[in-house]
């Protein structure tokens, strides 16, 4: 029994230190780095083990890694809108509650506001005749107040 033991604790320290080097470098959420892990040859039941070791030592925590997330992205030119850090979030693995927490946090009023300006300028002329902007603005997931306030001061 402790013979075979020993063979599984290395690996899980072989695949700490992997994961800490990881971790060290950029934030990173379960999904990920389970994948990381399992391409470096870690085996699955190895990667489990650390993975939920470092959650329960809050070194993993995908609410941090979606707000970073979600923090690093707001700087970009492009513009953007919830329902893309939201689908976003989901495509690196980050299930949809803590996507959604994640962005209410971060999007505060004025943060969301400004987010949807730059939105509607990058928005295509096209749609703009369209689609009512309000309709459109709602299903990007913005909130009806960040909307209104945008509609009253048209």
């Amino acid at each position: 029994m402790e013979e075979e033991a020993l063979p599984f604790d290395a690996e899980c320290i072989k695949a700490e230190k992997i994961a800490l080097r990881l971790i060290a470098r950029a934030e990173q959420s379960v999904a990920g780095l389970t994948v990381k892990l399992e391409k470096r040859g870690i085996d699955p039941s190895t990667t489990r083990q650390v993975i939920s070791d470092l959650q329960s030592r809050k070194l993993l925590d995908d609410t941090r890694y979606a707000e970073h997330w979600i923090y690093a992205h707001l700087k970009m030119s492009k513009p953007l809108s919830p329902l893309w850090f939201l689908v976003s979030l989901e495509k690196r693995g980050v299930n949809k509650e803590t996507s959604l927490a994640a962005i209410n946090k971060v999007l505060d009023e004025d943060t969301e506001y400004s987010l949807l300006l730059k939105y509607v300028d990058g928005m295509d002329v096209l749609i703009k005749e369209t689609v009512p902007i309000r309709t459109k603005l709602r299903r990007e997931g913005f909130s009806p107040g960040a909307i209104n306030k945008f509609i009253d001061s048209e």
